[in-house]
């Protein structure tokens, strides 16, 4: 494919120019200008639905060396609205790989740059904050007009993406994590009914979950309290997902009502909705943290975990003592809350990604946290073996 020029404009006026690859974009695609810091995954990234509505920023040097595959995906589609790397690599080398990442892209109409000094890039959003921002290949458009175009975008405070990014439909969920299980419970007659609000939940969440025999029904974040109920389940999970959670107004009102009535486990916005629904308050993080490679220690056992991260706002931590809540995990690069449990009753929440997809497998054991928690506030519901 031909090379064409592309640029991305920051609301700040800085100009990026590159080549593109992906998709082209005539229309300039406007977003949060964000950053990830793992060496590797980005499939997983580009798929995760909590990116909805960014452009992201890979700061490893180059990108796609590996190609994608059919597996490693954490939804149907990319979900980001554009994607920035320094070097596209040439080559791909990996015996799991069925495309080049620029023709994945390009059929899945995502614009993407590439020739871009990220480093450069990272540096600018660590000292000013994310910045929203525009990318195009329309020469025709100027540089000053992109400019305004990025000021012009949405704010990312504000906005409720998660209901976008939530399945219209009610889903069965039974799909395991297959070869790359690490777990050894024998789960033979054991089934847990666990309801599952999709806020842009990313796939290997469920995968974990149904590895530990939970029958896992996913509905969309608009379900009700009745809906819920009529499904009898043992445990209530709450999806990741993109934007504000102080926007998702009608899922933190349900969450006030329902959670804790039966044993409720959040992760990332679903972290943040629960703190919402039990009375604590969220802020907007400067830059936010997204990697596999956060540093996280349990504030218990004083044990430090690497962690998979994908956040722009936060927990505040007194209002969530306030709340009757404590503090179970905190971030070790800024001291910020990274997890929480209700003082009496049957509520957790993370900040950060215990399916690590990509990244350390060091917190996949709270989904066995979850599972204990519905051990003892329930009896599981027995299915007959197929």
């Amino acid at each position: 494919m031909e090379q064409v020029g592309c640029r991305l404009a920051l609301e700040d006026g800085t100009i990026v120019q590159g080549q593109s690859f992906g998709a082209l974009s005539q229309t300039p695609v406007c977003g949060e200008v964000v950053f990830n810091t793992s060496m590797t995954g980005y499939q997983e990234a580009l798929t995760d639905p909590s990116y909805a509505g960014q452009i992201l920023i890979m700061t490893a040097p180059e990108i796609g060396n590996y190609g994608v595959n059919a597996e490693d995906t954490e939804s149907d589609a990319p979900q980001v609205a554009g994607f920035v790397v320094r070097e596209l690599s040439r080559v791909v080398s990996n015996y799991r790989s069925d495309n080049n990442l620029s023709d994945w892209l390009l059929a899945e109409g995502t614009p993407c740059i590439t020739g871009v000094d990220t480093r450069a890039l990272v540096r600018r959003i660590r000292q000013e904050g994310v910045l929203r921002g525009a990318l195009t290949t329309d020469a025709t458009v100027s540089d000053e007009d992109l400019v305004t175009l990025a000021k012009q975008s949405p704010n990312m405070a504000g906005q409720d993406l998660a209901s976008g990014a939530s399945k219209d439909e009610t889903q069965e969920w039974s799909e395991e994590l297959g070869e790359w299980n690490t777990y050894s419970e024998d789960k033979t007659n054991k089934k847990w009914k666990v309801v599952a609000i999709d806020c842009g939940a990313k796939s290997n969440i469920y995968r974990h979950l149904a590895t530990l025999g939970c029958e896992i029904v996913s509905v969309p974040n608009n379900v009700t309290i009745e809906e819920i109920k009529a499904y009898n389940p043992d445990g209530l999970f709450i999806s990741n997902g993109p934007g504000d959670p102080e926007a998702v107004t009608a899922t933190v009102a349900m969450l006030k009502e329902i959670a804790g009535s039966i044993p409720t486990f959040g992760i990332c916005l679903g972290h943040q909705m629960l703190a919402l629904a039990l009375g604590a308050s969220t802020w907007k993080l400067k830059y936010g943290h997204r990697g596999a490679n956060q540093p996280v220690r349990e504030v218990e056992t004083g044990k430090v975990e690497i962690t998979s991260q994908n956040h722009g706002f936060c927990v505040d931590e007194q209002s969530l003592l306030d709340a009757g809540c404590m503090v179970t995990h905190r971030h070790l690069n800024d001291d910020t809350v990274a997890g929480f449990k209700h003082a009496t009753l049957p509520i957790i929440g993370v900040q950060f990604h215990p399916e690590s997809s990509p990244g350390p497998h060091d917190s996949a054991y709270l989904f066995k946290r979850f599972i204990e928690m519905m051990e003892s506030h329930s009896s599981p519901h027995m299915m007959q073996a197929p």
